[in-house]
C-alpha cells in the first residue's frame, strides 16, 4: 500500500494519482507561458516593435527573443532564493501560493502596454517557475517512493512536456487568431485552475522544520552540483537555440505560412513527452546511461534538421527528434542533482530549473546574435549543436571527476548525508 506523506494513514493509489494529476496541470500552465512566445513571435515584435519590424523583421525578431530570456532569467533568480526560503514550510501552500503569482504575472503580461513593461512582466512570471517545479518533485518523488523518483518527477514534467504538444499549439492558434495578449489570458486561467487542483488534491506534506537557507545554499559547495547545472544550461541550451525561432524557421526557411506553425510546435511537443518518459525510466535504471544516450541523439538531430529543414516532412521528423532528445534529459538532470546534493535536496529540485533555463536564455540570446549578424534563420540550429558537444564534454568531465575522487585515498566524506548521496549516485551511474 503506498505510504502516507504525513505518517499517519496511507495514501490510495486514486489519491496518489490525483495529487499527481493536479501537479502535472500547473507544470502545464508553466510550460505554456514559457513557450508560447515561440510560436508568437513574430506577432510580438510587429505589435510592441512596429518601427523596428518595418524596417527590418529579422532584427524586430531578434529582440521580441529578450522575452524569452527574460523569463529564463526570471527562473535562474527565483529558483533557488525561493527553494531555500520555504524549504521549512508545508509544501501544498507554498505550492498554492507560488500558482497565485503565476496567474498574477501572466495576467499582467497580456495588459502590459509596451515592450519594456512585457519585458518586466515576463521576468516577474519567471522568479516562481524553478521553486514551483522543484517543490512539486519533491512531492511527486515522495509520493512515487524509493526507485520510482525519476519517474515522480517525470510525471510532473509530463505537464510541460504536453503543453507543448496541446497547450503551446492551441495558445498559438489563439493568439494567430485573436491577437498574442489573448494566448497569455488563456494561460493565466490555466494557472487559476491549477492552483485549485492544488489546493484540493495535493495532501499536505511537512517542509523540513530544521531546514535553514544556509543549509540549502551548502549544495553550493559541491562540484558535482555545479557539473550538473553547467550540464543543463549549456547543452539544454542547443534545444532552445532552435525552440526560441522555429517560427521564422518554419515561414522563411521551410517556406510554409504562418499557419502550420502550431503543427510544428505539436510535432515538437510529441517528441518531448515521449522523451520525457523514457528519459524518467532510463534515469532511474542509470542516470549516466541516460545522458550518454540523450546528448549524442541531439546532437545527431540538430545536424539533421540544419541540413533538412528547407523540406517540410524532414522538418516535421527532425523538430519531433529534437524534442524528444531534449527532454529525456530533463527528469536526467534532475535526477542528478538530487544524487549529489546531500541535505540540500530543496535547492538541488529547483536548481535544474535554473540550469534549464540559463539554456533557455543563453539559446535564445546567442541564436538571436547570429541572425541579427546576418547568419539566417538556420543559424541558430548550428548554435544549439555546438552548445550540445560542449555539454557532452562535461558530462565528460563531470564523470571523470568524479572517478578520481571516489579512488582517492585522500578523499575525505563530507559527512553521513553526503555519503549517503554520494552512495545513491554510484548505484544509479
Amino acid at each position: 500500500m503506498p505510504a502516507a506523506t504525513d505518517g499517519s494513514t496511507p495514501l490510495s493509489s486514486t489519491r496518489i494519482r490525483l495529487a499527481l494529476i493536479a501537479l502535472a496541470i500547473g507544470s502545464f500552465g508553466i510550460g505554456t507561458t514559457e513557450f508560447v512566445a515561440m510560436g508568437l513571435l513574430p506577432d510580438i515584435a510587429r505589435d510592441l516593435l512596429p518601427t523596428l519590424f518595418a524596417d527590418s523583421a529579422e532584427h524586430a525578431n531578434a529582440q521580441a527573443g529578450w522575452l524569452i530570456s527574460a523569463y529564463a532569467l526570471g527562473v535562474v533568480v527565483g529558483a533557488p532564493t525561493i527553494a531555500a526560503l520555504v524549504a521549512r514550510y508545508p509544501r501544498r501552500y507554498v505550492l498554492v501560493i507560488l500558482g497565485a503569482a503565476f496567474t498574477v504575472a501572466t495576467v499582467a503580461t497580456s495588459l502590459a502596454p509596451t515592450f519594456e513593461t512585457v519585458l518586466l512582466s515576463r521576468f516577474v512570471a519567471g522568479i516562481p517557475h524553478g521553486a514551483y517545479f522543484g517543490i512539486a518533485s519533491l512531492v511527486a518523488a515522495k509520493l512515487m517512493g524509493p526507485g520510482r523518483r525519476a519517474r515522480g518527477v517525470a510525471l510532473v514534467m509530463s505537464g510541460l512536456t504536453i503543453a507543448n504538444m496541446i497547450g503551446v499549439p492551441l495558445a498559438t492558434f489563439v493568439g494567430q487568431s485573436f491577437g498574442w495578449r489573448s494566448a497569455y489570458f488563456l494561460v493565466a486561467i490555466v494557472f487559476a485552475l491549477a492552483t485549485a487542483a492544488v489546493w484540493f488534491a495535493v495532501p499536505q506534506q511537512p517542509g523540513d522544520a530544521g531546514q535553514t537557507m544556509r543549509k540549502e545554499l551548502k549544495a553550493f559547495t559541491r562540484a558535482q552540483v555545479w557539473f550538473a547545472l553547467l550540464i543543463g544550461s549549456i547543452g539544454f541550451g542547443g534545444f532552445f537555440a532552435v525552440y526560441s525561432y522555429i517560427a521564422p524557421i518554419v515561414t522563411d526557411v521551410t517556406g510554409e505560412s504562418a499557419g502550420l506553425v502550431p503543427w510544428v510546435l505539436f510535432a515538437i511537443g510529441l517528441g518531448m513527452t515521449i522523451g520525457n518518459f523514457v528519459g524518467g525510466h532510463i534515469a532511474d535504471k542509470s542516470v549516466k546511461l541516460s545522458l550518454f544516450t540523450f546528448f549524442p541523439l541531439m546532437l545527431v538531430v540538430l545536424v539533421g534538421l540544419a541540413l533538412t529543414a528547407a523540406w517540410l516532412p524532414a522538418l516535421f521528423f527532425f523538430v519531433f527528434a529534437t524534442g524528444f532528445a531534449a527532454q529525456g534529459i530533463g527528469p536526467t538532470i534532475q535526477t542528478r542533482l538530487m544524487d549529489v546534493a546531500g541535505d540540500s535536496q530543496s535547492i538541488a529540485a529547483a536548481l535544474n530549473h535554473s540550469a534549464l533555463n540559463i539554456g533557455n536564455a543563453l539559446g535564445a540570446f546567442l541564436g538571436g546574435v547570429t541572425i541579427a549578424a546576418g547568419a539566417g534563420y538556420l543559424s541558430p540550429v548550428w548554435v544549439g549543436a555546438v552548445l550540445t558537444v560542449l555539454g557532452i564534454a562535461l558530462a565528460v568531465l563531470s564523470y571523470a571527476t568524479e572517478s578520481r575522487s571516489a579512488a582517492s585515498p585522500s578523499a575525505k566524506p563530507l559527512g553521513r548525508n553526503a555519503e549517503r548521496a554520494d552512495a545513491a549516485a554510484s548505484t544509479r551511474s
